[in-house]
């Protein structure tokens, strides 16, 4: 038996074991299961790496940065943004890939107009460092926008994202958990009667399809984008990784 999972903390919100489940049945990929671990703490993953038959993981909040330490190497995107959403196991080496820059970019593109020229990013953690990789490769101008500002950056605090700053930065990207099931009545702390159609809310978060703050943006005439795309997109991706890298 060839055995993969997701581990993260909690992991109530996620469809990963479900769309894996699915896979393996519907093309009739046979001896493979997939589980979630959610470990309380990342000290707890090395009891899930002793299964001799896992050959994979996922790795979703809190833990894309913290598992770097446990890796034996690393990708190049993994050493470059410092955050890995995938692990590779073979002959007992663990190497960190990350497919959120694949689905995070391929979802995107789509709906990525002429006018979206600066983008806004909620969040500093493993999610938002694929998002600053893909916005880079774009050549797209951005800024973070966190709870706590790092000094000696660009950071804004929510305070500071004011409608001048709004009607400059047309796309904004949510990599924070906020609006995640179970707590869907939560949401960034944005002015949105700042937002219209020239926007683009794009949120990594699939469950719910519709966030408060997707909601919130789309009522106001702006395009709106959810993460589930980003799911199936980086899912296949670490199929891809897991079996052929």
């Amino acid at each position: 038996m060839r055995r993969y999972g997701l581990i993260g903390y909690p992991l109530t919100h996620s469809f990963s074991q479900k769309y894996f489940t699915e896979k393996f049945e519907r093309e009739g990929i046979r001896g493979c299961a997939y589980s979630n671990f959610p470990i309380a703490s990342i000290d707890e993953l090395p009891a899930v790496l002793a299964d001799p038959e896992l050959c994979g993981l996922n790795v979703t909040i809190p833990y894309k940065e913290q598992v770097l330490s446990l890796l034996d190497e690393r990708s190049p995107v993994v050493a470059a943004i410092g955050a890995c959403n995938c692990i590779k196991i073979e002959d007992g080496i663990l190497t960190g890939h990350n497919t959120d820059i694949v689905g995070f970019e391929q979802s995107l593109l789509p709906k990525l107009g002429l006018h979206h020229q600066q983008a806004l990013v909620l969040g500093t953690g493993g999610a938002a460092k694929a998002v600053e990789y893909v916005l880079g490769r774009l050549g797209m101008a951005y800024r973070l926008v966190t709870r706590r500002p790092r000094a000696g950056t660009s950071d804004l605090g929510y305070e500071q994202v004011d409608a001048a700053v709004m009607a400059s930065h047309t796309l904004v990207v949510n990599t924070t958990p906020l609006g995640m099931y179970p707590h869907v009545d939560e949401g960034p702390a944005l002015p949105y009667e700042a937002v219209g159609s020239q926007h683009y809310f794009f949120d990594l978060v699939y469950n719910p399809a519709r966030t408060l703050f997707l909601r919130r943006a789309e009522e106001r005439g702006a395009v709106v984008e959810n993460g589930h795309a980003m799911l199936l997109l980086q899912a296949e991706e670490s199929w891809r990784i897991w079996n052929t890298v």
